[in-house]
C-alpha cells in the first residue's frame, strides 16, 4: 500500500545554526573593538583635575636634621678628617654623663659618621604618625652599612622640630676591597629607615572651614584653567569657581554645602578635563635629549646638515736590521692614514609649512641626523624665526 507523505512538509529550523550565531558574536566582537580603539585618544587626553592641581593647604613639607650612626665596621669617619664628627660624638657622649674632656684628643673610632637626615612631613599628620626617613653620609665615611641612627631631630623650615628619627638603616649598594682592586655598587654612603620618624609637632591648618580654596595648576596655562572652571561650574550647577590667572583657579564654597568641604572637594578632583599645553621643546644638552610637544609646528625652511670628519690612524711599524748584521739599529718608523669625509651624499630638504612633529622627525631622520646635530638645527631653526615653539635648554 502507497504511503502518503503530503503532509510533510521541510520548513526552515525553528533556531538558526550555531555557526551563524558565532559569526554574529564575533562580529559585535570586531564592531566593539573598534569602538574601543577609535574612543581610546579621546579618553587618554583627558585627565583628572587631582592629577593636574593641587588644593590650598594640602601640601607637604620638607625636614632636614643632623645625627650620628653608630655601629659601623670600621668604614665611617676619620675623626682627624670630620671634626664635626668628633665634637658630636664628644657632645652625645657627655649628654650621657661619660666625661670625655681627658681622651677627647686620643679619640680614634672609626665606627661612627655624621650624616644628614631628610624626611617629608605628610600633609595633615598627625602626632605618632611614622614616616620614611633618608640618610647620607656628611664626612669621608666609606659605607653606612650595618650602621643605625641615633634620635636626631627633623627641622622645618621655621626652626621648630616637626619629627625624630631613629633606626637602622637599610644600604641598596656595597663596597668591598683588596689590597689590589675594590669594587663598589650603587652608593653606599646613603640609605634609607622605614617608617625610621615620628611626627612631634602637627601643622595648624583647618581646610574644613575655608570659605574659598584656591586651586593651583601644576602647569599654569590660561586654557587649563579656563576648562577647570567650566567642569567645576557644570557639576555644581553653579558659578562657583573662576580663574585668577593662568595657575589658580578660585573655588566659592557653595551655600548648599557649607560644611562639606571636604566632601565637596572629593567630587571636585575626580572631575575630568582636556590640558591644554603651549609648544615648546625641551633639549638636554648633556643628554642629548630632545622632548617636542605636540603643538610644534614650523614654518616652510630649507635644511642642510652636513659636517666635515678628519680620521687620524697611527699604525707605528719597528725597522730593524738583518740578524747577525753589525750595522744598524732598530727604530719605530710612523705610518699615518688621514681619511676626510666631506658628507657630500647628504642633501638640501624642504620642509613644508605647517607640518607636525611626526612629519618633522621623519623628515631630519631620513637626513641621517642625530640626536646631537638635531639640537643645532632646532636651535638654528628657531634663530631663523621658523621654529613656531619655545626652546627650553637644560
Amino acid at each position: 500500500m502507497p504511503i502518503d507523505t503530503s503532509h510533510l512538509t521541510a520548513g526552515p529550523p525553528s533556531r538558526p545554526p550555531m555557526r551563524r550565531l558565532a559569526r554574529r558574536l564575533l562580529a559585535a566582537l570586531a564592531a566593539l573593538a573598534a569602538i574601543m580603539l577609535f574612543a581610546a585618544p579621546e579618553v587618554s587626553a583627558r585627565a583628572r583635575i587631582k592629577d593636574i592641581a593641587d588644593f590650598e593647604g594640602v601640601r607637604s613639607n620638607m625636614l632636614v636634621g643632623y645625627g650620628l650612626v653608630v655601629g659601623l665596621n670600621g668604614t665611617g669617619d676619620t675623626l682627624n678628617n670630620s671634626p664635626f664628627t668628633q665634637q658630636s660624638l664628644i657632645g652625645m657622649l657627655e649628654r650621657l654623663g661619660v666625661n670625655t674632656r681627658d681622651i677627647s684628643n686620643t679619640l680614634r673610632t672609626r665606627n661612627v659618621a655624621a650624616v644628614m637626615v631628610t624626611g617629608t612631613l605628610p600633609a595633615f599628620a598627625r602626632q605618632g604618625t611614622r614616616v620614611d626617613v633618608t640618610v647620607g653620609a656628611l664626612g669621608d665615611a666609606a659605607s653606612l652599612s650595618g650602621g643605625t641612627l641615633l634620635v636626631t631631630p627633623l627641622l622645618g623650615a621655621d626652626g621648630e622640630v616637626y619629627a625624630v628619627s631613629q633606626g637602622p638603616i637599610a644600604i641598596a649598594g656595597f663596597s668591598a676591597s683588596g689590597q689590589g682592586q675594590s669594587v663598589t655598587k650603587g652608593t653606599p654612603t646613603a640609605g634609607r629607615i622605614s617608617n625610621g620618624g615620628i611626627v612631634e609637632r602637627e601643622l595648624g591648618f583647618q581646610l574644613a572651614s575655608l570659605r574659598t580654596v584656591n586651586i593651583s595648576l601644576r602647569n599654569p596655562d590660561l586654557t587649563t584653567a579656563r576648562r577647570v572652571a567650566q567642569a567645576i561650574n557644570t557639576f555644581l550647577g553653579s558659578l562657583a569657581a573662576r580663574p585668577l590667572d593662568p595657575g589658580t583657579v578660585l573655588l566659592t564654597t557653595p551655600e548648599n554645602r557649607d560644611h562639606d568641604l571636604v566632601a565637596l572637594l572629593t567630587d571636585i578632583e575626580q572631575l575630568q578635563v582636556e590640558p591644554d599645553q603651549a609648544a615648546k621643546v625641551v633639549i638636554d644638552e648633556r643628554t642629548g635629549t630632545i622632548v617636542m610637544g605636540e603643538n610644534v609646528r614650523i614654518s616652510t625652511v630649507a635644511l642642510a646638515q652636513g659636517s666635515l670628519t678628519i680620521r687620524i690612524t697611527e699604525t707605528p711599524q719597528v725597522s730593524q736590521p738583518n740578524p747577525f748584521s753589525s750595522t744598524g739599529t732598530t727604530t719605530t718608523v710612523p705610518r699615518t692614514n688621514i681619511e676626510v669625509d666631506e658628507n657630500n651624499q647628504r642633501r638640501l630638504a624642504v620642509l613644508p609649512g605647517s607640518v607636525t612633529l611626526q612629519e618633522l622627525v621623519n623628515g631630519l631622520n631620513a637626513l641621517g641626523i642625530g640626536p646631537r646635530d638635531l639640537i643645532a638645527i632646532l636651535q638654528t631653526i628657531k634663530a631663523a624665526g621658523a621654529l613656531q615653539a619655545d626652546i627650553e635648554v637644560m
